[in-house]
């Protein structure tokens, strides 16, 4: 009888320690649903990989500004001609 009694709680204990793991992985899963730690600087057109459309404008002394659209926001780069980068964020 004591040992069924150890088996049943040994078991117990490994399907508890199992529930707890699956729902800890599930909270961690849905915390990460929407956000998007890497921009990807690509979408998928017809089953392939298409760079994503940004306009850039290259001056002729060597800056540049490029717009790129990232959901509501846009996303502005601005080089200057010694090589200094300045990135803007706006959201509507």
């Amino acid at each position: 009888m004591t040992r069924r009694v150890i088996m049943l709680a040994v078991a117990g204990a490994a399907v508890a320690a199992l529930a707890a793991g699956s729902a800890l992985a599930q909270s961690a899963n849905q915390n990460a649903v929407g956000t998007q730690n890497t921009p990807f600087n690509y979408e998928i057109k017809d089953g392939k990989r298409v760079p994503k459309p940004t306009s850039k404008v290259t001056n002729a002394d060597g800056s540049w500004r490029e717009e790129t659209r990232q959901g509501s926001c846009v996303q502005i780069k601005e080089g200057t001609a010694d090589g200094a980068v300045k990135t803007t964020r706006k959201c509507d």
